[in-house]
């Protein structure tokens, strides 16, 4: 089996909609620092499982200096986006997204 990492600093805003108070319901910024497993047990015909650009440019192209509520049809919880890009990445099985200091999701696929 062969693995890539990838490690992205995406700035980006959102707010979320919650069903409690919370500061978070109004418009706020982060740096995000994205990390995205991908892994096959064959490489494609340059030897590589995805090209890093690609990673980048299919997760920093669609999120890089954007307010996500406008990117994304779902409540853009640090949760909700790492299932996203897990399912946007080719051959990835696990995302991370760190909002902030000691503030991770994990979205692993089984």
């Amino acid at each position: 089996m062969y693995y890539i990492k990838k490690r992205i600093e995406v700035s980006g805003s959102h707010y979320l909609t919650l069903d409690y108070e919370s500061k978070c319901a109004g418009l706020h910024g982060h740096n995000w620092y994205i990390t995205v497993f991908c892994k096959n047990d064959v490489l494609d015909g340059n030897g590589m499982v995805v090209d890093f650009t690609e990673v980048k440019r299919l997760v920093k192209g669609k999120m890089d200096h954007k307010n996500l509520n406008e990117m994304f049809d779902f409540n853009p919880t640090a949760e909700n986006i790492a299932r996203w890009i897990c399912d946007n990445v080719p051959f990835c099985y696990r995302v991370e997204v760190e909002e902030s200091f000691g503030n991770t999701a994990v979205y692993e696929r089984d």
